[in-house]
């Protein structure tokens, strides 16, 4: 919540909501994706400049997917627009995987610094595969 103050003659508080309740936002692979995020752009400011326009856009862009796509398919209620939209964000999953297996291919990383993000992308992909499954 965020207190906006306005002039109306004087000077008054006024309480906004940013954020809809929604259910995804209980689930625990949109919050394990929520951590993924974070760790991928901690990540990405570690990437040489001169790929700041390429690389690190792309891996922002394909992990903000992940998590975009899992909010957009929850709130589906056709089961097959669902799947849709989560096997879109585990595609964006596989992306940044592969974006990550080439900065290491282009050592600008160690295999070992990337530890944690393995372990996410790892347990986001199993979840989400999860979810498909029962969805089917």
């Amino acid at each position: 919540m965020i207190k906006h103050k306005k002039w109306n003659g004087k000077r008054k508080s006024k309480t906004i909501c940013m954020f809809i309740k929604l259910n995804h936002q209980s689930l625990d692979v949109y919050k394990t994706v929520s951590e993924l995020t974070k760790e991928i752009y901690k990540v990405s400011v570690k990437l040489p400049a001169d790929e700041r326009f390429n690389m690190v856009q792309q891996l922002r862009r394909a992990v903000l997917s992940i998590k975009l796509n899992l909010a957009e398919g929850s709130s589906r209620k056709s089961v097959v627009e669902r799947n849709r939209f989560l096997e879109i964000a585990r595609g964006s999953l596989i992306e940044v995987d592969a974006i990550l297996e080439t900065a290491v291919d282009l050592k600008y990383f160690l295999l070992e610094e990337l530890k944690q993000s393995g372990d996410l992308l790892n347990k986001s992909f199993a979840m989400l595969s999860n979810m498909i499954k029962r969805n089917a």
